[in-house]
């Protein structure tokens, strides 16, 4: 079904790669209202709850109160001020969260129909493990792809090889979850 329509690139991967790391039958709260890949997870056997819509810059009680062993945030810290103080309040052992990755060739992004629909960030891989390792987690496993369109052009054809989109798999150490939670 989701075969031939953008953006379905970019949820093959990210399905394949949730399935490689996540079981079916852990619980996941996922970062952001419910979307179209929120009910894709659904559609392959997972249990998912989103947050509420609430600014996760301000309100961290979702993550907060969920007894969700598994976080998964696809694109949303690019669009958070601070994500760092949201990735510390997870109190799930496991995360897996992608971003779309800066490209040196290309702005960032911002809607020009929709004043909330904007990349505050646009992070390079090294800086998103950065802020993953300095928020309390550890990397277990990484993935990038790229986001090719069919335009003439440049930026398309440096899109065909450039990696657009970086996906983590991530841990809480013990000890972290100890101390901090």
């Amino acid at each position: 079904m989701y075969e031939k329509t953008f953006p379905n690139k970019r949820f093959q991967h990210t399905l394949s790669f949730l399935e490689k790391h996540i079981a079916k039958d852990e619980p996941i709260l996922d970062l952001g209202v419910e979307n179209p890949f929120s009910t894709i997870m659904k559609e392959h056997g997972f249990s998912v709850e989103n947050t509420g819509g609430e600014d996760l810059d301000l309100d961290y009680s979702s993550v907060q109160k969920s007894t969700a062993g598994v976080v998964t945030a696809f694109e949303i810290f690019e669009h958070l001020i601070a994500p760092f103080n949201v990735l510390r309040e997870i109190k799930a052992k496991k995360l897996v969260a992608s971003i779309p990755m800066r490209l040196w060739f290309s702005t960032a992004y911002k809607s020009k129909t929709d004043p909330w629909d904007r990349h505050y960030h646009e992070f390079e891989d090294w800086q998103f493990d950065w802020l993953l390792e300095k928020s309390g987690w550890e990397i277990k496993d990484r993935a990038k792809w790229t986001n090719p369109v069919k335009k003439i052009g440049i930026r398309p054809l440096l899109r065909s090889f450039t990696p657009r989109y970086y996906i983590v798999y991530a841990e809480r150490p013990a000890n972290y979850l100890k101390a901090h939670l």
